[in-house]
């Protein structure tokens, strides 16, 4: 296990309504939620009927949220997420500089990266600092206008399968 995967647990989804505890119908919509843990850097996911959701149910330290499938059992898993909600996510840990979240940010900048949402335009090695900012420029924007910038946390190769692995997992698909 990676340095990240034991202390920087995502909790995968349950099947159940966080709300009512009745089963989510496989194939059916839901809401999918994001909640910060009460000790520790991780996240807890959480999933509520439709109905619930619209009728008020949210959970405390909500941190983001969206409406995606139920997964069928044995049915080959797909990103149900979209790109805006990966690009919410990663605009949310902006100002976050808890080590799990660095990390969780850096490894959601390399995945909006392969899906050609973010682009590299450079790094800095600040003095004193071996792994250095990327700098990144979000796509649609101005070449004029400054680069986002991310820490990079000196992941490992595992450490970077870990997190994409456990990502895929809350959000319910490959990546």
């Amino acid at each position: 296990m990676t340095r990240f995967g034991a202390q920087y647990q995502v909790s995968r989804p349950t099947g159940v309504c966080a709300a009512s505890g009745e089963p989510l119908e496989p194939g059916g919509l839901c809401v999918a939620t994001l909640c910060e843990q009460a000790e520790g850097e991780g996240f807890d996911r959480l999933d509520y009927s439709v109905p619930a959701w619209e009728a008020g149910e949210r959970p405390e330290r909500l941190f983001s949220f969206w409406r995606t499938t139920v997964p069928v059992p044995g049915e080959k898993r797909r990103l149900l997420v979209d790109d805006s909600v990966l690009m919410d996510l990663f605009e949310r840990l902006a100002d976050d500089d808890r080590p799990q979240r660095v990390a969780f940010r850096f490894v959601l900048a390399l995945i909006l990266m392969r899906k050609r949402l973010l682009r590299f335009v450079g790094r800095t090695v600040p003095d004193g600092d071996a792994r250095g900012r990327w700098k990144l420029r979000p796509r649609g924007t101005d070449a004029e206008s400054p680069p986002l910038e991310i820490e990079d946390p000196g992941l490992t190769d595992d450490d970077v399968r870990e997190l994409t692995a456990q990502l895929g997992e809350v959000l319910q698909g490959e990546l």
